[in-house]
């Protein structure tokens, strides 16, 4: 058996497994922090194999949706406020200054699972200098 056949054989289980925790389903709040009261509605795909899903959530209310999307909200949906600065030379810098939350779900259940937690508002430190 070559190398690439042992990887590619070790590699699905790993796919599989992944899918399948993220099928999985979480009782949670949901939380539309950009419109409180609203309702948000989105498309989701993460693996080929499955189906797209459509997912209408609204603020506030409980819900049993599976983790993939769960960690979906509390992860990818969110935007970068950016900040200008001076660097000691006086060249321009940009910075990220936070990660505004955009929605977000809650767990009603222990999941042991730290991809669920929420990310934080904290300030990220990317700078880009200008010419």
């Amino acid at each position: 058996m070559s190398s690439t056949v042992k990887k590619e054989a070790t590699a699905r289980p790993t796919l599989k497994y992944m899918r399948d925790k993220d099928r999985q389903m979480v009782r949670g709040k949901f939380i539309f922090h950009e419109c409180p009261g609203g309702t948000a509605s989105f498309p989701f795909h993460k693996y080929k194999e499955d189906p797209v899903e459509r997912f209408d959530l609204t603020d506030g209310q409980i819900y049993t949706i599976p983790l993939g999307v769960a960690k979906h909200l509390n992860k990818n949906c969110a935007y970068p406020v950016h900040a200008y600065a001076v660097d000691e030379n006086g060249k321009p810098l940009m910075k990220i200054g936070q990660m505004v939350r955009r929605m977000s779900f809650q767990s009603l259940e222990f999941v042991d699972d730290e991809d669920l937690t929420p990310v934080t508002s904290s300030v990220i430190t990317a700078e880009f200098v200008g010419r």
